[in-house]
C-alpha cells in the first residue's frame, strides 16, 4: 500500500521501518527545521544530511513531491519537507498516519484516505480518524482504538531505569542551542551537556546522552531538548526503541484489521470430489488434520473479516460454528460451483451489506499461506475495481479477490466453471499477486 506518514521523529520512524519492513510504500513528511531529539533513530536527520539509515533501511530526502513518489519505488523511504503533507494529494495514498506527536490534531481529517491513524492523544477515532494508537507506556502500549482517544497526556515521559522526569535535558532559556556533550557520551550527574540562551543545561543522571538537538536549532525555555538513558547501553543509541517497534507494530495491526472489516470470505466445501475417488476433505490428511480443519485454520486469522464456508458436510458445518465462521448447507452440489459461490457470497452480503469486495477460496489448496491471502486483500484495497488473483510467474489460480461491482455478475453465473467466465469479460481489470507455486496446488487425487 501507499503510505504517507506525517512526521519523522524517531516514533514516526519506527512506525515506518516497521510498515516498510512488510512491504508498503512509505513517504514521510516532515518540517523545514525538524525538532527531533533522537536524531540518530529518525528520518527526519535526511532534512539536514540528504540521508538517514535506521537499522538497516534508508530513508532519502526529496526535493518536490515528485522525486518522493519516485524514490518510494526505488526500494528507500522518502522523506519530504512538507508541512501540509500536500503530497498525498498527488499520490493518494490509501493510508495517512499522522506520527507528528503535538498532543492535539494540527490538521488531520478523517477524509485524508481511505484509512487514518493517529498516534496519542488529541485525536478521537471515527470523529478525526479510523484508528487512534495508544502511545503511553504499560500494557496497553500499541494498541488500536476504534472508538474513542488515548490516554491523555499526562507530561511524565515513561520509567526507565528507575527514573522518569530525570531523564529529560531542558532548555533553560530561550536561545539557540550550543551542544556541549554529544548523542553516544557517557555523562555523569551535573556535568554540563548544553547551553540555550547563555544558560547552562546540567544532566539531572549518570547515563548515556540517547538524543540531543543539533546545534543551531532556535529553542524556548523548558522545551525538550535531549534524552540521558540510565542504563548506560551506548548500543541504545542506535537502536528504535521498543517503544517506537509495538507503536509500528500497532500501526500494521490496525490498518489489517480496518481492511478485514470491509471485506469478506468465502471459502468452498461442497464439491463431489469425482476425481478423488472419495470425500477429499474429510479424508485428506495434511500434517495430520484433514483438509477441512487446514482451511478452517487460515478462516482463523481473518477474525475481522465476514466469513463464510458453503458445504454440504455436517462435520465441517459443525467445526466451522466451534470457530466463529458462518456455515451454509448447499443441499444441491450437483449445480457445481456457481451455485456454491454465490450462497456464500449472498450470506457474506446478508451479514454486511456494505462489503467492498469477497475473496472466493477453495477449500482443497492446503499450502495456501495466509499471508498471500491478506496480500490479496490489500491489492483490491489499493485498486478498487480490480479482480485480483493469487498467482505463480504465468499461472494464475485461487483464491480470487471480487471487487463489489462484480457482484450483480457472479450471482448469476451457472455451472461448475465459477468467476472464470467473469475474469474473461474483463482480462485487462485482472491483477496478480505473487505467491509460490506450491500454494496454488489442490488436491484432486490421493496421494
Amino acid at each position: 500500500m501507499k503510505i504517507v506518514i506525517k512526521g519523522a521523529g524517531d516514533l514516526a520512524t519506527g512506525v515506518a521501518w516497521e510498515l516498510f519492513r512488510e512491504g508498503h510504500r512509505i513517504i514521510m513528511t516532515e518540517i523545514a527545521v525538524p525538532l527531533t531529539v533522537r536524531r540518530q533513530v529518525a528520518y527526519s536527520r535526511a532534512v539536514y544530511e540528504g540521508r538517514a539509515e535506521v537499522e538497516g533501511v534508508t530513508g532519502v530526502l526529496a526535493g518536490s513531491a515528485e522525486e518522493a513518489i519516485a524514490l518510494s519505488e526505488q526500494g528507500v523511504i522518502s522523506v519530504l519537507v512538507d508541512p501540509e503533507a500536500r503530497v498525498r494529494k498527488i499520490w493518494q495514498p490509501e493510508v495517512v498516519i499522522d506520527a507528528i506527536m503535538a498532543k492535539k490534531n494540527i490538521g488531520t481529517a478523517l477524509t485524508d484516505a481511505p484509512l487514518v491513524l493517529a498516534l496519542g492523544p488529541g485525536f478521537r477515532a471515527r470523529t478525526d480518524c479510523h484508528a487512534v494508537i495508544e502511545t503511553m507506556r504499560g500494557e496497553n502500549l500499541g494498541r488500536p482504538i476504534y472508538k474513542g482517544s488515548a490516554i491523555p497526556n499526562t507530561g511524565v515521559p515513561g520509567m526507565v531505569g528507575g527514573y522518569a522526569m530525570e531523564r529529560l535535558i531542558k532548555a533553560p532559556g530561550d536561545g539557540r542551542m550550543e551542544p556541549v556533550a554529544a548523542i553516544g557520551d557517557i555523562v555523569e550527574k551535573g556535568s554540563v551537556l548544553a547551553y540555550t540562551g547563555g544558560e547552562p543545561v546540567y544532566a539531572q543522571i549518570d547515563g548515556v546522552i540517547r538524543g540531543m538537538l543539533q546545534a543551531g536549532v532556535p529553542v524556548k525555555k523548558g522545551m525538550k531538548i535531549g534524552d540521558v538513558d540510565p542504563r548506560k547501553d551506548e548500543s541504545l543509541v542506535h537502536l528504535i526503541s521498543d517503544k517506537s517497534h509495538k507503536i509500528g507494530r500497532g500501526c500494521a495491526e490496525a490498518i489489517r484489521t480496518l481492511v478485514g472489516r470491509q471485506y469478506g470470505i468465502v471459502a468452498l466445501a461442497a464439491g463431489l470430489s469425482s476425481r478423488y475417488g472419495g470425500n477429499k476433505l474429510l479424508e485428506e490428511q495434511v500434517d495430520g488434520r484433514p483438509l477441512y480443519e487446514v482451511t478452517l485454520d487460515k478462516l482463523g486469522a481473518f477474525s475481522d473479516c465476514t466469513r463464510v464456508i458453503v458445504t454440504r458436510f455436517p462435520e465441517i458445518a459443525g467445526a466451522a460454528g466451534e470457530r466463529g465462521v458462518r456455515a451454509v448447507i448447499n443441499q444441491e452440489p450437483e449445480r457445481g460451483i456457481s451455485h456454491s459461490l454465490q450462497l456464500g457470497l449472498t450470506e457474506c452480503l446478508r451479514q454486511n451489506p456494505d462489503l467492498r469486495g469477497v475473496l472466493c477460496m477453495v477449500c482443497d489448496q492446503p499450502y495456501l499461506e495466509p499471508a498471500t491471502m491478506e496480500r490479496l486483500l490489500e491489492e483490491g484495497f489499493s485498486y478498487p475495481g480490480a479482480i485480483v488473483c493469487a498467482g505463480h510467474g504465468e499461472r494464475r489460480g485461487n483464491p480470487v479477490l471480487w471487487d463489489r461491482s462484480y457482484f450483480p455478475e457472479l450471482l448469476e453465473l451457472t455451472g461448475d466453471t465459477g468467476g472464470r467466465q467473469v475474469i474473461k469479460r474483463y482480462p485487462e481489470r485482472v491483477r496478480l499477486v505473487e505467491c509460490g507455486e506450491k500454494e496454488l496446488a489442490d488436491v484432486d487425487i490421493r496421494a
